[in-house]
């Protein structure tokens, strides 16, 4: 009997979807794999090559280690950068042609005495005041009244000009580079210390040529020489200590600050002043607070000048925003102050021109004192009192000879003898002496054309941060520019392979 072999075919069932998602996941996972061989980026290509479990959780735990490193110094660097860390650089350069700077100069004593007692007695008699005309009989007190009496004139708007020395009878000579020069080309400006002062070479606002000076305007090397007689024995007792003239070299574009920055000139002498520029700019925002921004309180007192065109001063910014706290803490202001006069009341949002305080009221003083012992009220009242964009300074070496010299003495004579201010009974017999005790000549020259720019500039710029993140994803795992196109390469080939898919489904269906 023949043996039959029954061959028993068994099937099982199939789901071609398991089948399908199974293809789907190898293909997925060949490209990623594929992308790991081939990427320049280290312990990728370790990863995907691994034989044991052991090898590939070494390399798979370098790299998450050392990318974390990376990630910490790439934020590090993207923190520094947004610091906006800065440093000056400094150049000395050639700066040729060069404007001359503006000169600034007033008397040492702000009233004349022939012009300022009438006023003044008149005033002593309304309010009982007991002065005598006799100016040899005055003490402190009449000077404490002398400035009561000036700051009743300018809260009733009344102009002091008249009691100022003109410049007309102060200036004996003057010349530019060797070119006549007169009265009429100087610009005045009250100051809070020196009543009327007068400013040469200023910008003025109406920008005519010819308006500031080259320093080789006419063919010369950059100098103003002026002859000036001071007339001492019109100065108003118990006012000033010291005879002679208040004078600043200053930037063309800047108010003069003469009552804190300007330079004491004695009479009986030639002065020279010989000046080096020095200019400091410093970025914008976002690396500093620096404006331009002039506010309209500020506007208002730069229109005081008289035509100039002065910028954004920090200083001035300073002592607006002082003067305002005080008006808010006392109804008046600091009299010290009288040139920072306009404020912005907050009450209406307008700018006002304050009244000032009388000298015997404190209050002006403890609200001085209250603002400037507290960082929280100088930040209310100033903080729009940010840095200027740019200063430009000027070095002075200052050196003087003995002056006048007998020869000048006779032409200075007819000069004040001229003059609408009245000389000394005893004129005849001392003018010699007087002459040589009120008179003073200044020269402002410039040394040298050379000019010191210190320039503010940015350490670390987008190349530097984008220079850092390369330097630190290249030394700790190798990616660059080109690694991260590989990246998105595998990233497209994942969703065309995945896009397909999606087609051919939707087929079938």
């Amino acid at each position: 009997m023949a043996n039959t072999a029954a061959h028993v075919t068994i099937t099982l069932p199939v789901d071609p979807v398991v089948i399908k998602t199974e293809e789907d996941h190898i293909r997925r996972r060949s490209i990623i794999r594929e992308f790991f061989l081939n990427t320049s980026a280290h312990a990728l290509p370790g990863i995907a090559r691994s034989k044991s479990i052991h090898n590939r959780v070494f390399w798979s735990i370098s790299f998450v280690s050392f990318t974390s490193i990376m990630i910490y110094f790439i934020i590090k660097s993207i923190l520094a950068y947004f610091d906006y860390p800065t440093q000056f650089n400094l150049d000395v350069v050639e700066e040729w042609p060069q404007y001359f700077p503006a000169f600034s100069l007033c008397n040492a004593s702000p009233f004349w005495l022939d012009q300022f007692i009438g006023p003044f007695l008149n005033y002593s008699k309304v309010y009982n005041l007991n002065v005598s005309n006799d100016t040899t009989t005055w003490t402190t007190t009449t000077g404490i009244y002398i400035r009561n009496f000036i700051i009743d004139k300018l809260n009733r708007n009344e102009s002091v000009e008249s009691f100022s020395f003109p410049l007309s009878s102060m200036l004996y000579s003057c010349s530019f580079n060797s070119v006549p020069c007169t009265a009429a080309d100087f610009i005045p400006f009250t100051s809070s210390s020196y009543g009327i002062c007068y400013t040469f070479n200023a910008k003025l606002r109406n920008n005519r040529s010819g308006s500031v000076r080259y320093a080789n305007q006419n063919g010369a090397g950059g100098t103003l020489a002026l002859g000036l007689y001071v007339y001492s024995y019109q100065y108003v007792p118990y006012i000033r200590e010291g005879i002679g003239i208040i004078s600043l070299v200053h930037d063309n574009t800047q108010a003069p600050l003469i009552e804190t920055a300007g330079i004491q000139l004695a009479t009986e002498k030639t002065h020279k002043l010989g000046y080096k520029k020095k200019t400091t700019f410093f970025l914008s925002a976002p690396y500093t607070s620096c404006t331009k921004q002039i506010s309209p309180s500020m506007k208002a007192m730069l229109n005081s000048f008289n035509g100039a065109d002065y910028e954004y001063s920090t200083t001035i910014c300073l002592q607006l925003c002082r003067q305002t706290f005080v008006y808010d803490q006392c109804g008046c202001i600091n009299p010290q102050v009288a040139s920072a006069r306009w404020i912005m009341d907050k009450k209406t949002n307008q700018v006002i021109e304050a009244v000032f305080c009388n000298r015997t009221n404190t209050c002006y003083l403890t609200a001085m004192d209250r603002l400037l012992s507290s960082t929280v009220l100088v930040d209310n009242y100033c903080s729009d009192c940010s840095a200027q964009c740019s200063i430009t300074d000027f070095i002075i070496q200052i050196s003087s000879l003995k002056s006048p010299a007998d020869w000048q003495k006779n032409s200075i004579k007819a000069f004040v003898e001229n003059s609408t201010i009245r000389y000394p009974d005893d004129w005849s017999k001392a003018w010699r002496t007087y002459v040589a005790m009120n008179y003073v000549s200044v020269n402002i020259v410039r040394e040298t054309d050379i000019v010191e720019n210190n320039t503010q500039s940015a350490t670390t710029g987008l190349v530097d941060v984008l220079s850092n993140i390369g330097g630190q994803t290249g030394l700790w795992i190798g990616i660059s520019f080109l690694s991260i196109m590989e990246i998105i390469e595998m990233l497209y080939r994942l969703l065309r392979y995945q896009c397909q898919r999606i087609r051919l489904t939707i087929q079938r269906e």
